[in-house]
C-alpha cells in the first residue's frame, strides 16, 4: 500500500467550493497578495495552518454535550485538569482560550527590557510576545537544523555549547526561562530528542533557570523518539511523553494542534508562587482561573483530545500521511526541507524559484502562485514572516530558511486531497520560472506576515 489508510470512517461532510483561475486571481488581488486575507469560502484545499482546523471525534462531539457552564469550579474544568495532570505531570494547570494568550501570561511575568529568552527557534507568536516585553528572544538550534537538505533525524534540537556560552555571556539572572518547542515549526516540524532535552534540563537545573516546553505538538515528538531515538521503539506514546515533561519545570500549550480542538491552551507548571502570579492576571485578562476564556465544553474537549493524540494508530496515520504527500513530491524532484516533519510539508522556496531573490519574498510569491494556480492555501515561513530591519542601520536581515509551509489539519483530508497538492505543486513546479517576485505595500510594526499587502514585480 502507498499511501496510510484511515484509521476512522467519515461521519459528517463539509461541502468543498472549487474556484476557477479568474475568480482566485480577483480574491487574491483584493487580498492584496496575501492569503490570510482571503475568505475561507475561496479555498479548495486549506493547508494555512494545522492550529484549530482539526477535526474532532464523535467522543469530543459528546462531550460538548456535557458542558458545565457554571463561572467557577466546573466539572469538565476537573476532567480537563485530571487529563493534563495524568498525562504531563505539572501540579498547577491554568486554562487559556489559546497559546498565544498562554506565552503572553507566562512572559508578562518573567519577562523585562533586560532579560533574554533562548529557544530552538521562536514560533512567530512566541517571538512577538518575547518583543512586546521588551526582552530578546535568541534562536539556539543545531546547524544541522538551518540546512534544508540535513538528513539529521533531529534537526529540532538545541545547541548545548550555544546555550552554554549565552548563560556564561549574558549571566543567568537575564535568562529567566529557556524555552524549547517540541516539534520545532519555524524549523519545519522537526522533531527534538529526548536525550536533548534531558542535556538541557540538565543545564537549565546547573544555573538555575526554568526550563519550559512549547508542547502544542507534544504528541508527534514523542512518536518521533518512539521511532528513530534508541531505547524508546517498545515504549507507549504515553510513557515518553511521561519522561519528557518530567525533564521541564512547566509548559505552554495550544490545545488548538494536539489537543485535536478548535479553540483552547492551557498553561502548566510546577511553580506556585509563579502559578499564583499568572492566575492573578488571568482573572484580569482572559477570566476565572478554572475556565480562563473557555466555555466548560471546551475544556471537555480538550481533555478527550489529549486522551485521543496519544493513540499510536492515530499518530501512525497522522505522521503517515504527511510522509505520503512529501513522498510524491520527492520522486517529482520538488525541493523539500529534509527529513519530512510531524504536521507539515516544507518547499523549499530558495531551491524552488532561484531567480527569485529573499528582497522579493520567494515563499510568499510560491503562496500565492500555489493559490492562484490550484486554490491552495499554505503559509510563508520565510523572508516575510521573520525578516526584520537592524534598528541601527535599517537594513533588512533575512532568515536562513526560506520555506513555504503546508500544514496538514488532523482528520479533515483524505490521501486523495493529498494527492491532488502534490499533483498541483509538481505542476506548478514545472512552471516555476513565471513566477515573479513580490514588494510590500504595506506592513504592520509586528507579525507583518499577517496583515502585510503585497504587489507583484513587473
Amino acid at each position: 500500500m502507498d499511501f496510510p489508510a484511515e484509521p476512522f470512517r467519515i461521519k459528517v461532510v463539509e461541502p468543498l467550493k472549487k474556484t476557477n483561475r479568474a475568480e482566485r486571481e480577483a480574491l487574491i488581488l483584493r487580498a492584496g497578495l496575501n492569503v490570510f486575507n482571503l475568505p475561507a469560502d475561496g479555498i479548495y484545499v486549506d493547508l494555512l495552518t494545522d492550529s484549530g482546523t482539526s477535526a474532532m471525534s464523535d467522543n469530543q462531539w459528546a462531550g460538548l454535550m456535557l458542558g458545565d457552564e457554571s463561572y467557577a469550579g466546573s466539572r469538565n474544568y476537573q476532567n480537563f485538569e485530571n487529563s493534563i495532570k495524568e498525562l504531563f505531570g505539572f501540579k498547577h494547570i491554568i486554562p487559556t482560550h489559546q497559546g498565544r494568550s498562554a506565552e503572553h501570561l507566562l512572559f508578562s511575568i518573567l519577562l523585562d527590557q533586560k532579560k533574554i529568552v533562548p529557544n530552538n527557534i521562536h514560533f512567530d507568536t512566541t517571538r512577538a510576545n518575547v518583543l512586546h516585553q521588551g526582552a530578546k528572544p535568541v534562536d539556539l538550534v543545531i546547524d544541522e537544523g538551518l540546512d534544508p537538505n540535513h538528513s539529521h533525524l533531529f534537526k529540532g534540537n538545541m545547541d548545548l555549547e550555544k546555550l552554554e556560552d549565552l548563560i556564561t555571556s549574558a549571566g543567568p539572572d537575564r535568562i529567566p526561562v529557556v524555552m524549547m518547542t517540541v516539534t520545532n515549526n519555524s524549523g519545519g516540524g522537526q522533531p527534538v530528542s529526548m536525550e536533548n532535552i534531558r542535556q538541557v534540563s540538565e543545564i537549565t537545573r546547573r544555573h538555575n533557570i526554568r526550563f519550559f516546553l512549547d508542547a502544542c505538538r507534544f504528541a508527534e515528538n514523542c512518536y518521533f523518539i518512539k521511532e528513530r531515538e534508541e531505547g524508546y521503539g517498545s515504549k507507549s506514546i504515553r510513557e515518553i511523553a511521561k519522561e519528557l515533561f518530567s525533564y521541564a519545570d512547566g509548559c505552554t500549550m495550544s490545545a488548538k494542534k494536539d489537543g485535536l480542538v478548535n479553540i483552547g491552551g492551557f498553561l502548566a507548571m510546577n511553580d506556585a508562587s509563579l502559578a499564583g502570579d499568572v492566575s492573578n492576571l488571568l482573572i484580569l485578562v482572559e477570566g476565572f482561573p478554572t475556565y480562563g476564556g473557555l466555555a466548560g465544553r471546551d475544556l471537555e474537549a480538550i481533555a478527550r483530545g489529549l486522551e485521543e493524540v496519544v493513540d499510536e494508530d492515530y499518530l501512525a496515520f497522522r505522521i503517515g500521511q504527511v510522509r505520503y504527500l512529501a513522498d510524491l513530491l520527492k520522486k517529482a524532484g520538488v525541493p523539500l526541507l529534509q527529513p519530512t516533519g510531524g504536521h507539515a510539508v516544507y518547499l523549499n522556496a530558495r531551491e524552488f524559484l532561484p531567480h527569485i531573490p529573499q528582497s522579493q519574498f520567494p515563499a510568499q510569491a510560491l503562496t500565492v502562485a500555489l493559490y492562484r494556480h490550484a486554490g491552495i492555501r499554505a503559509v510563508e515561513v520565510g523572508s516575510l514572516m521573520f525578516g526584520e530591519k537592524d534598528k541601527d542601520t535599517g537594513e533588512e536581515r533575512y532568515p536562513e530558511l526560506e520555506m513555504v509551509r503546508l500544514a496538514i489539519p488532523r482528520r479533515v483530508y483524505t490521501s486523495m486531497h493529498m494527492k491532488y497538492v502534490a499533483e498541483s505543486i509538481v505542476h506548478l513546479y514545472q512552471e516555476r520560472k513565471s513566477i515573479k517576485g513580490l514588494r510590500l505595500i504595506y506592513e504592520a510594526p509586528i507579525l507583518r506576515h499577517f496583515t502585510a499587502k503585497l504587489e507583484d514585480i513587473d
